[in-house]
């Protein structure tokens, strides 16, 4: 679904010149717009995100200039700023922003009950027994090398 979904919200960005541009960019830029510059953190809280995820995103806005990164107070932290080429595009970034807010009421309409609902369903119930051990107590597949299914999902994990 996320496929289908941000795949076409990526064409929309082709069919306006930024091939570049990529939907899960909106966020940390619209983030930026309305915080000015921040921290990889402060933007991963800020977006909903893990610092992981949030990072990688970064990177990527930096690889394609939207964004520049400066040292912060601390030397391990990197604050991110808007390049000049990003304030450029903001209207058609924004523009984008609420054609897609307006095509996901679209959408919503059809649906027996709006996508975050749904979606927000799908993250409780994950969250209470993750798809991995759902896959795993299926019986058949699971066995690891252990010859066992996994039934607690730290198992194995190493400590860190």
């Amino acid at each position: 679904m996320l496929e289908l979904l941000d795949g076409d919200v990526a064409k929309v960005y082709v069919d306006a010149g930024l091939p570049e541009y990529r939907p899960r960019f909106s966020p940390i830029v619209r983030t930026l717009v309305a915080e000015g510059p921040l921290s990889i953190r402060a933007l991963a809280e800020a977006v909903g995100v893990t610092h992981s995820a949030a990072s990688q995103t970064v990177a990527q806005l930096n690889r394609s200039g939207f964004v520049t990164l400066e040292p912060g107070e601390d030397a391990r932290q990197r604050i991110v700023h808007l390049t000049d080429k990003t304030r450029s595009l903001l209207p058609t970034i924004e523009a984008e922003w609420q054609a897609t807010t307006a095509a996901l009421a679209d959408l919503d309409a059809e649906l027996t009950a709006p996508l975050g609902q749904i979606l927000d369903e799908v993250v409780a119930a994950v969250e209470r027994r993750s798809f991995r051990l759902r896959i795993n107590s299926s019986g058949v597949v699971g066995d690891g090398p252990s010859g066992r299914v996994v039934e607690d999902e730290t198992e194995g994990v190493p400590d860190s």
